[in-house]
């Protein structure tokens, strides 16, 4: 005779994990329309994006916002430090989040969207569409302007995920990172015109375990600046164009200033930008420095400053002229580089009198102008080459 204890222990077994299925907190949902939100692009919205947040902060269980097709109009968002949920909140977002056309509404606040103090919130998806252009003709004017808006800003945060998300002319900034720990940004596209002012595409600063990929930016100022305060930033498969390339700094400006560590730049491609792998400080003393980078397999196409560091930085020539960078510059490496330079110098090695850049790495490089090898400039500057280098090496 057969015991049938076997099937019975099995169906129990089964029993049980399915009762614990069941019993699991499920996630919820908040969808912003349901709450008020009108995607029509003209009615404020604000506060059924606010209610949502706030519902999904209170949840027990792991929470999304969910933003639909059309366009809502946002006045400003302020996501802050108030966020309960232990169990990540996710923004999907399949519609658009328009700033008001009349930039003095937003353009005194540091951001048109800010989170701050939070941890484990993912965005995905969406369009952000800052609406700069009025505040650019202003500015471009020469007349009395605000400064502008971030258009979404993270500051004292971690463990961020971005995701697939679009931003279109923001008034100043489109992403900053602000003293943040563990943010991660995949997919994204950031675009404005060439002559858009300060619209630089991802500013990061005080910030570490910063990851951008898989991104294309089209800005008037950098694509990506980097910060004093930034390490272990990783920048990877970035096309970047028009635009003022990628760029550590401007450091330097402060006396007393953190310095930038460990960053790896690799596989991007730079088109009609004014420079390409930047790092710009102001002449003038700091305690600042810049080590340990990476600049790898990289194309330049028509670049006017292919490789550039510049410790004369001043672009307004007032309180620096005459002055000497006190930022060190140490342990940098431009590997496999290759492409055209736009004028006659693509390799600009400027460095500080009292503090020179040492251990200027150059492995790889092949950069021509009009068809022919470029050239190259050093000021205080030591390192060494090894493989293909053209221009030939000033180290």
């Amino acid at each position: 005779m057969i015991s049938n204890k076997p099937i019975l222990f099995i169906s129990a077994l089964i029993l049980i994990i399915y009762s614990q299925a069941q019993a699991k907190p499920r996630g919820v949902t908040f969808d912003v329309v349901q709450l008020g939100a009108k995607p029509d692009g003209k009615t404020d919205s604000s506060k059924a994006f606010m209610d949502a947040w706030k519902a999904a902060c209170g949840s027990v269980v792991s929470a999304s916002i969910y933003v639909p097709p059309g366009r809502f109009l946002v006045n400003g968002l302020f996501f802050g430090d108030r966020c309960e949920n232990k169990n990540n909140v996710l923004f999907r977002i399949d519609g658009v989040l328009v700033a008001p056309e009349d930039f003095q509404v937003t353009g005194t606040a540091a951001n048109w969207i800010e989170f701050r103090e939070v941890d484990g919130v993912t965005i995905s998806g969406g369009i952000l569409d800052g609406q700069g252009i009025g505040l650019w003709d202003c500015k471009l004017a020469g007349e009395s302007c605000p400064p502008g808006a971030t258009t979404l800003g993270f500051t004292a945060s971690k463990n961020i995920r971005i995701k697939g998300l679009t931003s279109l002319n923001s008034q100043m900034f489109h992403i900053v990172v602000n003293g943040c720990e563990n943010v991660k940004m995949d997919g994204l596209e950031v675009s404005a015109p060439g002559n858009s002012p300060n619209t630089d595409g991802i500013h990061v600063q005080f910030s570490s375990g910063v990851r951008i990929s898989n991104t294309k930016i089209s800005t008037g100022d950098d694509c990506i600046s980097i910060g004093a305060g930034s390490t272990n930033l990783w920048i990877e498969n970035v096309a970047c164009g028009p635009g003022h390339g990628i760029s550590i700094g401007s450091l330097g400006k402060e006396l007393n200033e953190s310095g930038v560590e460990n960053v790896t730049v690799k596989t991007v491609t730079f088109s009609d930008t004014q420079n390409g792998a930047r790092i710009k400080t102001w002449g003038r003393p700091s305690s600042g420095f810049v080590k340990n980078i990476l600049f790898q397999h990289i194309i330049m196409n028509n670049v006017q400053n292919p490789l550039v560091i510049d410790q004369n930085y001043c672009p307004s020539k007032k309180g620096c002229p005459g002055q000497i960078s006190g930022v060190k510059i140490s342990d940098v490496t431009y590997q496999d580089i290759h492409g055209t330079s736009a004028t006659d110098v693509a390799v600009k090695f400027d460095c500080s009198k009292t503090e020179p850049c040492e251990g200027i790495k150059l492995e790889k490089v092949e950069l021509t102008y009009r068809s022919r090898p470029a050239e190259a400039s050093c000021t205080n500057a030591a390192g060494t080459e090894s493989g293909i280098v053209v221009p030939s090496s000033c180290l």
